[in-house]
This record gives structure tokens, C-alpha cells and sequence, in this order.
């Protein structure tokens, strides 16, 4: 009897610290209004086979003008200047000029041509030799897409932050400090959302994460990815929002934040109309992709 009764306190413990460790930010939120009821484009309003692909100046103007908020991603270039790409290796979508192939080039998959690298191994003015699949459209400088956008539509922008090197963060904020429109950060990783706690806690600010072990089991092994998973961080964090994978709606975790406590939560990345729908019963903001929304 005694061994049931410890045992029931001992679990009742454990609930409590796991209600806490998740619980978002609950005092001195920021207004949300401004970021819902707006359909987000997912690195501007882009089609990689045409001359507007993703995360370039001619997908976000595509992408003000049709009145869609933007999802865009930033980093850091070898000299320090915030550029908007997604990924840190550059092989994927950026293409060298004709005629200038190195031996060191990367050959993709589809057989395409990739940059060999990663954002970080170049200056800017060195990245501008390159550009964006069969486009002419270069990497561009957050800075100049800030001035594009000029407040015209809400931003979610993405921190892309390998491991602990949180320098993008005050390089970030410089340029938004003097920034009129409406935006809001995240990142899948905690600590850049901590920075932005701890320096910019009138942001609103977000934590993105997914059910990485469901599509690729081999690469999100471990412990860390099961933490980032059910939230873990978010007692560092304390996040505004919950940006989590569309295809996981039900994830426990969000679904407690979203209901328990109120958190708004964003759905990545909707790539149909019929996903768009569903995504309403879970989700409060939706970042889409590959269509236009009815």
C-alpha cells in the first residue's frame, strides 16, 4: 500500500516538473494579433523552376504584392553580413556561373551542379559569383529585404544557428531595431530563443521544432532530438508561439501548450489547400508552400 501511494506521489511530481519544464511564456506577452489571420509565404512566394525561386528577392516581391506574409531564414556570411538562405551547405540551390566549375563542385542528385561549402565559408561579395538555381537571382542581404518588404507584410524570420554560435542573433537585431514593420523571430535552436528572452523580450518570439524522429529516424538519433521534440528547452525559453511540422498536428507536448496554456502555434510547412484546412483545427498561423491559397 505504501509502495502504491509512493509511487502515485512520484508521478504526480513528475507531471507537475514536466508542466513546468513546457509552459511558455505566460506574463508580459507580447500583442499576437498582429501575426495571426495572415497567410505566410515559405521563403517568399517562390517556384524553383522559374525565374522567383525560393529565399530571393523576386519570390518576397512576388510575395508583397499579393499581400502574404513572409517565412524567410537567416545567416551569417564568412564577413559577418545576415544573408537569407535556408540551408547551411550551399550545394542544393546554389548554381556557379557557366564555365566557372571547380573541381570541387557538388553533384547533386536530380545531376544538377551545387557550390561547394556552406554559407559561412564565403563573404558576401563572394556569394554574389553565384546564383540561385536557373535564375539570375543572387543570395540576397537581409538587410536589403527588409527595405523590400518596408512593413508592407508580417515577417516570421528563421534564425538558422549551427550548434552554439549565436552570432547571427545581435547582427539580426541591429538591422530590425530600425525596422517599422511587423515581425517575429524563431529558430529550432533554444538558445537563439533565449538570446532573444533575455536581450529582446518584447519580441514576440517562437520555438520551432518537429517529430524528428518520425521521417528520418537515422539522422535525429538520441536524446537531444527527443528533448527538442516534447519542448524540453521551453522553460529556457519560454516562447510565444510553437511552430511545429503540419503533418503532426496531435503532438502531445504542443497540443498542451496550444490548450493548457494558451501558446499560438504555427503550422510548417502546408502545401495544398486541403492541408490548409485541416491545419485550422490545430494551428493558429500557416506558412504555405508549392500553391496559391483560395
Amino acid at each position: 500500500m505504501v509502495t502504491i501511494k509512493v509511487l502515485c506521489i512520484v508521478l504526480a511530481v513528475l507531471a507537475v516538473l514536466y508542466l513546468l519544464i513546457i509552459m511558455p511564456r505566460m506574463t508580459r506577452r507580447p500583442d499576437r494579433e498582429p501575426y495571426l489571420n495572415v497567410l505566410y509565404a515559405h521563403r517568399g512566394l517562390h517556384d524553383n523552376n522559374t525565374d522567383a525561386p525560393e529565399n530571393t528577392m523576386a519570390a518576397f516581391g512576388k510575395a508583397v504584392t499579393a499581400g502574404y506574409g513572409i517565412e524567410c531564414d537567416v545567416q551569417l556570411t564568412k564577413d559577418g553580413v545576415p544573408v537569407i538562405f535556408h540551408d547551411f551547405t550551399l550545394a542544393r540551390v546554389a548554381r556557379y556561373s557557366d564555365g566557372e566549375i571547380p573541381e570541387d563542385a557538388v553533384r547533386n542528385e536530380d545531376g544538377s551542379v551545387g557550390v561547394s561549402g556552406k554559407v559561412i565559408d564565403y563573404t558576401f561579395e563572394e556569394l554574389q559569383k553565384f546564383h540561385i538555381l536557373n535564375s539570375e537571382e543572387k543570395i540576397p542581404r537581409f538587410e536589403d529585404f527588409l527595405k523590400l518588404v518596408d512593413g508592407k507584410v508580417p515577417l516570421i524570420i528563421e534564425l538558422k544557428i549551427e550548434r552554439g554560435d549565436l552570432s547571427v542573433c545581435p547582427k539580426v537585431d541591429t538591422l530590425l531595431r530600425n525596422y517599422k514593420g511587423v515581425y517575429c523571430i524563431e529558430s529550432f535552436n533554444p538558445l537563439g530563443i533565449i538570446w532573444y528572452r533575455r536581450h529582446r523580450p518584447e519580441i514576440f518570439r517562437g520555438q520551432l521544432s518537429d517529430q524528428f524522429h518520425r521521417d528520418k529516424p537515422e539522422e535525429f538519433r538520441g536524446a537531444l532530438y527527443f528533448i527538442l521534440t516534447n519542448l524540453f528547452f521551453n522553460f529556457l525559453a519560454k516562447p510565444d508561439f510553437i511552430a511545429f511540422n503540419r503533418k503532426y498536428p496531435k503532438s502531445f507536448s504542443m497540443q498542451l501548450c496550444r490548450h493548457l496554456y494558451k501558446c499560438v502555434t504555427a503550422a510548417w510547412t502546408i502545401k495544398d489547400q486541403e492541408q490548409l484546412e485541416a491545419a485550422k483545427e490545430d494551428f493558429d498561423i500557416y506558412i504555405f508552400d508549392s500553391f496559391i491559397p483560395s
